[in-house]
């Protein structure tokens, strides 16, 4: 079942990335939409405004959260709520994102995502988060799957089992991260296609993908490089099996020249369209 309908297809983009915005503009036919960091433009004035604007002009805007904190138990930051809502309002998008994680908890900024507890409690708590959210941005909402160096302790579930009851809890879809699956299938030892057969593959509205690093036995999630042939068979196996509405390369770090993200680009769309003829 296609759980938000009225969401358009989109295609396959990317995050948008100042250092390669004369590149996205001389191949926009290469590049369905985009994704944007919401913190990359909450404190740029006129300036970030002028960018928003010219970037909307050209594309779908796609905003993506990183510090709602929606897992927090004391509620969400209103004040920061409120100037997320002025971005979405701005750009108007299908839909936004944010993370299933925690970046503050007792009014301490902790400068990164952190993985919630496989808990009830955690879903309690992400539920009334997300429906505050709701009464403020009323656009969907989608969440994504983080990765964690470790799983917090008191699991009452299982990772798969904690998603399936977000969806069901919230009724958000999910950004499935097909990377933060690979990760933590390599850092934790689970197989991440029976982890993906496990989740509410009906609930996947976009993904992302791109490729980390090896710090000693460990991977991290630094989207730092070409994706590997791991994510692309995992990202395969859910464009064949859920109604996904958008692709986005995320690419941070050693940013590549500009055609190399065209081509992991056109690989995936290629991918899609040949999974559906």
């Amino acid at each position: 079942m296609d759980r938000e309908p009225n969401i358009p297809r989109l295609g396959v983009g990317v995050g948008f990335r100042t250092p390669f915005k004369s590149e996205l503009f001389l191949n926009r036919s290469e590049v369905d939409f985009l994704e944007i960091t919401v913190d990359h433009f909450l404190d740029r004035g006129a300036e970030g405004d002028d960018e928003l604007r010219l970037l909307a002009d050209h594309f779908t805007l796609i905003p993506h959260g990183l510090d709602l904190s929606l897992g927090s138990a004391e509620g969400l930051n209103e004040s920061y709520l409120d100037r997320v809502a002025d971005i979405v309002e701005k750009v108007k998008p299908p839909y936004w994102s944010e993370h299933i994680a925690f970046t503050r908890a007792d009014d301490i900024e902790m400068g990164h995502l952190s993985p919630l507890p496989f808990t009830h409690r955690a879903i309690d708590a992400i539920s009334e988060n997300v429906e505050i959210a709701r009464r403020v941005i009323d656009v969907p909402l989608i969440l994504e799957n983080i990765t964690y160096t470790m799983q917090m302790p008191g699991a009452e579930m299982t990772e798969a089992e904690f998603l399936n009851r977000i969806v069901d809890s919230t009724g958000c879809g999910l950004l499935l991260d097909v990377t933060n699956l690979y990760t933590n299938s390599v850092n934790h030892g689970f197989d991440a296609n029976a982890m993906l057969s496990a989740l509410p593959l009906e609930a996947i509205v976009q993904l992302h993908f791109v490729g980390g690093r090896w710090d000693g036995d460990t991977l991290i999630d630094s989207h730092s490089s070409a994706t590997p042939p791991e994510v692309w068979d995992l990202l395969t196996e859910v464009l064949d099996r859920a109604p996904v509405k958008g692709v986005i390369l995320e690419r941070d770090e050693n940013l590549p020249p500009f055609g190399e993200i065209l081509d992991e680009l056109r690989r995936a769309r290629t991918i899609w369209q040949e999974l559906e003829s």
